[in-house]
């Protein structure tokens, strides 16, 4: 959003940033007495509300927006936030350069529009997903998965308003799909982003993020992390490796996210699962685990 009088009311932050998306973190703190500055969108935003509301009004009308929700705004468009009910708001607000959201719809079945006719999404069960990692991306700023989790939420705007029926699997997707679970095994330990993926394939990333989650069942992100980590366990079994070079081997780039990821994956941390699949083994690792 442009900001253009709120400077001492709301702040911005950035979270993370890529080809024709970027990501920020605001936070206001108006209140029913402060004044309503007229802003403008700058690229196409669709913003995660964390928590607040507060109301939105532009030449479409006016919508309350509450925790759970996705405002929704044009490129361009003028529009006014208050908050009569209530004080501040922290929303996750992805923006979107247009040429981007028009790759996205091309890639929705019934799609054929990328305005949006409707300020808003409610909090909406299969949004929840959505709004939580939206909330970690906020504690993580810069997180490796931030590109799929902008992606998607492209498609989700533009879905929740314009989507037909879903399209059923075809032989070349899963063909196309296995090629690319294949090209993600042989350089699993090694830097993969969406970009490197979806051009080796020669798709749009949000075509190759959609038709991969379609035929795999979840992210390349989350399949990637799931095979690094499953990777780590084996080391951790039959190698004598110090943590920190498991870690490092298998693709993370940093010791404490590994063994946050290990453990909520596993349940326990690197060394303590090392130490129960050999014990004896493992036990000095102890005090380097940043728990």
């Amino acid at each position: 959003m442009a900001d253009l009088g709120k400077v001492d009311l709301t702040t911005a932050r950035p979270l993370a940033s890529g080809d024709g998306w970027r990501v920020r973190e605001i936070v206001c703190r108006s209140g029913p007495k402060d004044p309503v500055f007229e802003e403008q969108h700058a690229w196409v935003s669709v913003s995660a509300v964390l928590s607040g509301s507060f109301t939105y009004r532009s030449r479409n009308g006016r919508v309350l927006l509450t925790p759970g929700s996705l405002l929704l705004g044009e490129q361009h468009a003028s529009f006014c936030c208050g908050h009569e009910h209530g004080v501040g708001d922290r929303c996750v607000a992805f923006h979107f350069e247009p040429a981007l959201m028009e790759e996205v719809a091309r890639d929705l079945s019934g799609v054929t529009r990328t305005d949006f006719p409707m300020h808003r999404l409610p909090p909406l069960q299969r949004l929840a997903p959505l709004i939580a990692d939206a909330q970690s991306l906020a504690e993580q700023p810069g997180s490796r998965g931030a590109e799929e989790l902008a992606l998607r939420m492209a498609g989700a705007a533009l879905s929740g308003l314009h989507e037909g029926r879903a399209r059923p699997v075809t032989d070349r997707e899963e063909r196309r799909m296995g090629d690319a679970v294949q090209f993600m095994e042989a350089r699993i330990e090694e830097p993969l982003s969406l970009g490197m993926l979806a051009e080796e394939l020669g798709m749009g990333r949000h075509h190759f993020l959609r038709t991969f989650r379609k035929v795999v069942g979840e992210s390349p992100y989350s399949y990637i992390l799931g095979r690094r980590l499953t990777l780590a366990a084996e080391r951790l079994r039959t190698d004598r490796e110090r943590i920190s070079d498991v870690a490092f081997a298998c693709g993370f780039g940093d010791l404490s996210e590994f063994v946050r990821r290990f453990r909520s994956r596993f349940g326990v941390t690197p060394s303590a699962y090392r130490a129960r699949a050999r014990p004896g083994s493992g036990m000095p690792d102890v005090a380097r685990d940043p728990t």
